[in-house]
């Protein structure tokens, strides 16, 4: 049920409701009615002449519609039955709307201020006077009171539709400079209601001439190693204002090398203030900006353009103070190996850079025959092909100058490591044989288990990784008789021999590095078994046959040596002696590699050998066999050693082991 009531209605008004139908009769049907509770309205309940009940709407106090304009009620209705039952209907009241709102301003006083010389048109207010009420209620116009005087609707123009109060003359503080309105705002309701408010409009003195400058002078371009203090630019301001407004002050952007001087009254001085430097910033946008002190302040700018002028000040530079290159040996000549480009920042000229490599001698020969390097982009090339086991690393120079003057130039470390190929077969030292032959060996039959046969060296130049040596097996005649160490190469019985294993054996041992492709060498070896007693092969290491080793010659021989060793070691000591005696101290020779075979273990089966001394080592044992001495000296030039051999009943022979390694 849908009822509109006024917000007007006064209080105790009744209102019909529709009543409630219900088919049973008696006791049974309508007995009473029940309304929601609300502070607004209450039901009386009546009974009609046929007894029906009916309802009736009161109002308990007069209703609000800016509060609440809609109230929604519940009303019930009650049979008498048992037990009872009851339906329900919503009751919507919509309070209608009288013109009992003014309009309202958010102050009653209000106090602007505005610039003379203002636009016409410019807003100087907005005034929003506000109606609760609704519909032509709550429009609402804008008009003048009478107290408002002619010259003042004149200078400004009220919108009665919106309230915006714009200027419609010239505003002038010299000649008006307090306007005071009174605005009335009006509903449009049947009894129409108002409200007004009071504006003060004070006009404010404006700054409203600009400065001037005037650049007399100007400097462009300069050096960029100009002087401190080196006047680049005059500049003349002014303003046309007086007072406070005619005052004016010149300032350029704080992040410049530069600053201003006041020379004389409104005359200024751009100087030099910081060391320029064209490759930081080859070029300054420098604006005059000149500013009075009014309020609000007025300002000119002008911007003037300074070009720097490049000098030769930047030594070139390279990306890396040091450079390790790695040339793989047997490259090709002419291969590239590195670009060392360097830079200059200057320009022209200044940045024109020349690559040289600086002239170096490693064992009388010049770096320029090994390397060239392109004068122009600075690619450095090989010149020839590299071989690790000869020339292992270099170390020199390049230098980059600029075509400047004068000239700089910088220089950077270029370290050339030549990295190792596996380029170099192993080479059997021991057993030492004739290129292709066989080695025969013999051995006795009662040989026992874990005694040496043999030992097979092999020696590789190249780098320690790809000389690296392993041994094997290649062929054997009874793989259960000897056993072969795969790193020292030493060749043992697993066993006795019987009288089933034949007399001769065949062992054919490879000997592979550890490149890669792997290269190898071979050896083969014939053993005889004999059936004679004799010592071990492990004992002839030190002692290959029986000497009589105190014979008259040997003891006179031991006896002289020994004098000639005694008096050497006191002149040597006297020598050293004197030497730590003088003032400057001499540094100490470097050690020499190539010494004499000396302290080797007295069993073969106990020694590793590695270098040139494991061949001189086996070619001494299989010399002394033969009834030869074998001595090792160093020669002038063309070849590392002399090997004499003695024959056996010389005499020399027939020392001790000992006397023929001081010989």
């Amino acid at each position: 049920m849908y009822l509109d009531i006024s917000e007007s209605t006064p209080k105790g008004e009744r209102f019909s409701l529709s009543h409630a139908v219900d088919p049973d009769i008696g006791l049974n049907s309508v007995k009473t009615y029940y309304l929601s509770e609300s502070e607004y309205f209450n039901i009386e309940v009546q009974t009609a002449r046929d007894g029906s009940k009916i309802s009736e709407l009161i109002l308990l106090k007069q209703l609000d519609r800016e509060q609440q304009a809609v109230h929604h009620l519940t009303l019930t209705a009650v049979d008498g039955g048992k037990p009872a039952r009851s339906g329900t209907a919503s009751v919507i009241v919509r309070v209608l709307d009288t013109n009992d709102n003014t309009p309202t301003f958010d102050k009653s006083m209000y106090n602007v201020k505005i610039m003379e010389n203002s636009p016409i048109g410019s807003l100087v207010l907005h005034l929003n006077a506000t109606d609760l009420d609704e519909g032509s209620n709550s429009d609402i116009t804008y008009s003048y009171s009478l107290y408002t005087s002619e010259k003042t609707q004149e200078t400004f123009h009220l919108n009665p539709t919106s309230g915006e109060i714009t200027v419609r003359g010239m505003l002038n503080y010299e000649d008006f400079n307090i306007y005071d309105m009174e605005v009335i705002a009006t509903d449009k309701g049947a009894n129409s209601l108002s409200g007004q408010c009071t504006i003060k409009i004070l006009v404010e003195d404006m700054n409203d001439n600009h400065p001037e400058l005037s650049i007399k002078s100007f400097q462009s371009p300069v050096s960029e190693d100009i002087k401190l203090d080196t006047v680049i630019a005059v500049v003349s301001v002014s303003d046309k204002d007086s007072g406070e407004n005619g005052i004016v002050d010149l300032h350029i952007p704080d992040n410049m090398p530069f600053k201003l001087r006041e020379s004389s009254d409104n005359y200024y001085e751009l100087v030099v203030s910081e060391a320029l430097d064209r490759e930081k910033v080859p070029e300054y946008d420098i604006t005059f900006t000149v500013t009075d002190r009014g309020s609000p302040p007025l300002s000119d700018n002008e911007t003037m353009t300074l070009e720097l002028l490049d000098v030769n000040d930047n030594v070139p530079q390279f990306p890396k103070s040091f450079y390790t290159i790695r040339v793989m040996e047997n490259n090709a000549p002419g291969a590239l190996l590195e670009s060392l480009s360097a830079f200059d920042p200057d320009l022209h000229e200044n940045q024109y850079l020349v690559y040289v490599i600086i002239e170096k001698e490693i064992a009388n020969t010049s770096m320029s025959m090994l390397f060239s390097i392109n004068p122009e982009d600075g690619k450095l090339y090989a010149l020839k092909t590299f071989d690790y086991e000869i020339e292992k690393e270099f170390l020199f120079h390049i230098e980059a100058r600029d075509s400047g003057s004068p000239p700089l130039s910088s220089n950077v470390s270029v370290h050339i490591i030549i990295v190792d190929q596996n380029d170099n077969a192993p080479v059997i030292v021991s057993p030492w044989r004739a290129h292709g032959s066989v080695v025969e060996e013999k051995i006795p039959r009662s040989t026992d288990k874990g005694s040496l046969v043999a030992k097979v060296i092999a020696l590789d130049t190249d780098s320690v990784h790809n000389s690296r040596i392993t041994y094997q097996f290649l062929q054997v005649t009874d793989a259960t008789l000897f056993s072969l160490d795969q790193y020292n190469g030493e060749i043992r019985t697993m066993r006795m021999f019987s009288y089933r294993d034949p007399r001769h054996q065949r062992l054919v041992v490879v000997a592979k590095d550890n490149g890669e492709p792997a290269l190898s060498a071979t050896v083969t070896i014939k053993l005889s078994t004999e059936e004679t007693a004799v010592k071990a092969y492990s004992d002839m290491t030190e002692v290959p046959l029986e000497y009589d080793i105190f014979s008259d010659l040997n003891l006179y021989l031991v006896i002289g040596l020994g004098s000639v060793s005694f008096l050497l070691l006191i002149t040597i000591l006297v020598t050293i002696v004197l030497k730590c005696q003088k003032a400057k101290p001499s540094k100490a020779a470097p050690p020499s590699r190539n010494s004499v075979i000396s302290e080797r273990n007295s069993t073969i089966a106990d020694s590793t050998l590695v270098s040139n001394d494991a061949y001189w080592y086996s070619l001494f044992l299989a010399e002394t066999r033969k009834g030869k001495l074998v001595v090792r000296q160093p020669v002038p030039k063309g070849s590392r050693y002399i090997v004499s051999s003695i024959p056996r009943g010389t005499g020399l022979t027939d020392t001790s082991d000992s006397a023929a390694s001081t010989l």
